[in-house]
């Protein structure tokens, strides 16, 4: 019976050959999307969870109210860490972590910036990175000793062996290799090729014991037996407790956040952590499972349209004696056969584009094809899919009656309202609601990249103040002045796109106590801030050092500041902190530092008090690119030889602040685009069958004068109709959606009216140019073959 229900199914898919590979097509290009979307789905829902402890480890955050508002943020204090393994024995392990430093390191001739981290002896005993060599409970005890990665061991000592070798850190630091990590995996949050211990920290004057200073991030590891709630309870007031006999005691409340959610909850929101990378992982479980729908869909209708073909044999059947369970069985087994084929293409095409698709997506996703748990889940996903895909089919063509269909009485393709017109409408409105929100997405980031960011980013460029930049400063700006390579310089906090401090506990003349939580970003600068960024003076003057000795305590306020402290004549105004008494010199108009998609913070730019961590340069916009960074390059080289002269465009970065929402965009419009496809697949092969079951209707018109026109028309109606339908059903689920999405924005574009028109117009456009084409073809054969049939 089965080889009997087998060969039945061959000869039916080899017989309709162009249904048969549109069924196939169909189906693997909608498994093909699936596969792609689960695998990235299933390496964002794997970060971080293949910790041994994972369970037991927390990153500890802190909350606190500034301006009314609670906010909750990663970064807290050093001492903070040092405070807990002390005092608090419910926790077995703490390590604190100085994240995405980028250092020079240099072993013989060979030169290499690269991202490493500073923590605890702790964070391997912690953390489950898989060793390579070494003794993970002591390599990072000696204060002297780096942990490296293979990938970084490959680049400094080729296929010679690291271990006990030496490494210089910058311009001075020597450190032994005591340890060499396996490449760390791409489904971890942390990113680094070598770890240096505490040490580090204390040796370049960077540790303290400063409660106030929010600077790297802290986790701990429980013990078994402890809960999270009891330890939040016990760690609530810890830095309250530790600043209350300060001169200005601390608000702010510490809790814990488990490892196992962070990457995936880690938005804040009113001074709590919600969904954040969820969000675009459930958007694109929906998708997945959409496209794979349409598929099916595709099949169904495709399968239940030939129904006139297969009612004979089924009626035929159950004369025999066929029981509705055989011919269920027997469809169901036609589906799982063609769902087979399907699947063979879709893993070649899953194999073809899984390297593109990482990088639309930034990933290293990869298939163990040798891993036999992989293989039982294609089995699976298979089966699954083809017995959804058949079961409707299955069901709906067993069911026929002998005594009716043998007469020739079934439903038709041309009744007013049948299953298959019902899921046409499904899969053009899930089509059409992916479309309108790829515009809208898009859109949207369009007009954040359009806002003005408040400084000119053509021609600027910074880069980072290592230690004989630093000692060398004058000098290479003296020379790169007179170069005419670049027309201004100056030193900064952090780089322009970025921010790297805020504060707050200032006071000033007018202020109240509540003015003291208002906080504001944190810059630098020693001159020339504004002649070397375009940023603007709405009053007063910039920091000039060298003019003005005093301006090492003088501050530039930018708008939103001065509308927040309520200074009605802000030059000359005092700003007080703990330790030093800041004096307005001048009114810098708002710009862009953060997010594009918020409002601009009050913010502080500093005189040379502060620390400097940057250097920025604007290039002579009359020489051209190359020539002026040739020109900087030799300068640098000259006080600098020992290392490459590394620099950033600030258009760049300012450029990857939309990555992540131009990869959902980039990922939305390529599934819109796919389902699409699909769905004009199943558009296409309808049509095909339409056109080939009314070819005497076709022609018998065509004979009584029905012109091309009016034939095209009749047969691309009912689909156009089906097509009208998806779009007055998707537009406003789409508006509905779409408002919420921008409304987690300040800055967004609305929704407006010409979206849907656009979106209606291309989707008449396509389904015209899908149905027509087989409508046309009809139109222009001859009618007297047509009528002579039968």
């Amino acid at each position: 019976m089965l080889k009997n229900y087998i060969k039945i199914a061959w000869r039916n898919i080899w017989k309709n050959k162009i249904f048969s590979a549109i069924n196939i097509g169909g189906l693997a290009v909608g498994m093909a999307s699936a596969i792609l979307i689960l695998i990235w789905i299933e390496n964002e829902l794997s970060y971080d969870r293949f910790h041994e402890n994972g369970k037991n480890i927390y990153k500890l955050y802190n909350r606190d109210t500034f301006d009314g508002e609670n906010w909750a943020w990663g970064n807290t204090p050093k001492i903070l860490g040092k405070t807990i393994k002390e005092d608090y024995p419910e926790v077995s392990h703490v390590a604190r972590v100085d994240t995405n430093e980028d250092l020079w390191l240099k072993v013989g001739n060979k030169k290499f910036k690269t991202t490493g981290i500073i923590t605890d002896v702790d964070f391997l005993q912690m953390f489950s990175f898989p060793l390579y060599d070494g003794d993970e409970s002591s390599i990072l005890k000696d204060p002297s000793g780096i942990v490296i990665t293979q990938k970084l061991a490959k680049k400094l000592f080729d296929d010679n062996d690291a271990m006990g070798e030496t490494i210089q850190v910058e311009q001075s630091h020597i450190y032994k290799v005591t340890g060499i990590l396996e490449d760390l995996p791409n489904n971890t949050r942390f990113n680094f090729d070598f770890i240096l211990p505490w040490n580090y920290m204390k040796v370049n004057g960077w540790d303290d014991s400063y409660w106030g200073n929010n600077s790297v991030q802290t986790f701990v590891q429980l013990k078994p037996h402890v809960s999270q709630v009891d330890f939040d309870k016990h760690i609530k007031e810890i830095t309250i407790n530790h600043t209350k006999e300060s001169a200005h005691p601390s608000s702010t409340q510490v809790f814990s956040w488990p490892l196992e959610k962070l990457w995936l909850y880690s938005k804040s929101e009113n001074g709590k952590l919600v969904a954040g990378k969820i969000i675009t992982v459930r958007l694109f479980s929906v998708i997945a499972i959409f496209i794979l729908l349409i598929a099916c869909i595709n099949f169904m209708n495709l399968s239940t349209a030939r129904s006139e073909k297969r009612a004979k044999e089924v009626g035929i059947r159950k004369v025999v004696g066929a029981q509705k369970r055989n011919l269920i069985l027997q469809f169901t087994g036609e589906s799982i056969l063609i769902t087979f084929f399907a699947g063979i293409l879709a893993l070649l095409l899953v194999f073809s584009f899984l390297n593109p698709f990482n990088q639309l997506v930034n990933k290293s996703l990869h298939i163990d094809y040798t891993n036999f748990k992989f293989w039982l889940l294609i089995i699976g996903f298979i089966l699954f899919t083809g017995l959804l895909a058949g079961c409707y089919p299955a069901f709906y063509l067993s069911s026929f009656q002998p005594a009716k269909v043998l007469k020739g009485k079934i439903s038709s393709i041309k009744d007013i309202i049948t299953p298959r017109k019902i899921l046409v409408v499904s899969q053009f409105t899930f089509a059409i609601l992916l479309i309108t929100c790829t515009i809208i997405i898009n859109r949207q980031i369009n007009y954040a990249q359009q806002r003005d960011t408040g400084y000119v980013k053509e021609n600027l460029i910074y880069t980072i103040l290592d230690d004989n930049i630093r000692s060398n400063y004058l000098s290479i700006k003296n020379e790169l002045l007179q170069s005419n390579a670049v027309v201004a310089v100056t030193k900064t906090l952090s780089p322009i796109t970025e921010q790297y401090s805020d504060s707050w506990g200032f006071s000033w003349n007018g202020s109240t106590e509540a003015d003291h939580d208002t906080g504001f970003t944190i810059m630098s600068a020693d001159t020339d801030f504004t002649k070397s960024t375009g940023t603007k003076i709405i009053a007063g003057r910039d920091i000039d050092i060298n003019t003005y000795p005093s301006d090492s305590t003088a501050i530039l306020l930018n708008e939103t500041a001065v509308e927040k402290m309520r200074l009605k004549n802000p030059i000359g105004a005092i700003v007080s902190d703990s330790n030093t008494k800041w004096k307005v010199v001048g009114v810098i108009q708002d710009f862009i530092i953060q997010s594009p998609y918020e409002p601009i913070q009050p913010m502080m730019i500093c005189g040379p008090s502060r620390w400097f961590g940057v250097m920025h340069m604007k290039l002579n916009p009359k020489n051209s690119i190359s020539e002026n960074l040739a020109i900087a390059e030799k300068i640098f080289k000259k006080f600098n030889q020992d290392y490459p002269f590394e620099y950033h465009f600030v258009d760049e970065k300012y450029a990857n602040k939309f990555e992540s929402e131009k990869r959902t965009a980039s990922l939305s419009a390529l599934f819109a685009g796919l389902t699409i496809f699909i769905s004009c697949l199943g558009l296409f092969g309808l049509a095909t069958y339409m056109v080939h079951s009314r070819i005497q209707e076709i022609g018998i018109r065509k004979v009584l004068g029905a012109n091309v026109a009016q034939l095209v028309t009749l047969l691309s109606s009912n689909f156009l109709q089906l097509v009208l339908i998806s779009f007055f059903i998707a537009s406003p689920i789409a508006w509905y959606a779409m408002n919420r999405w921008l409304n987690n924005y300040t800055y967004n574009i609305g929704v407006e009216w010409w979206v849907f028109a656009l979106v209606g117009i291309v989707i008449i456009f396509i389904t015209l140019l899908t149905v027509s084409s087989q409508a046309i073809k009809a139109a222009l054969a001859n009618p007297v073959k047509n009528i002579k049939t039968e």
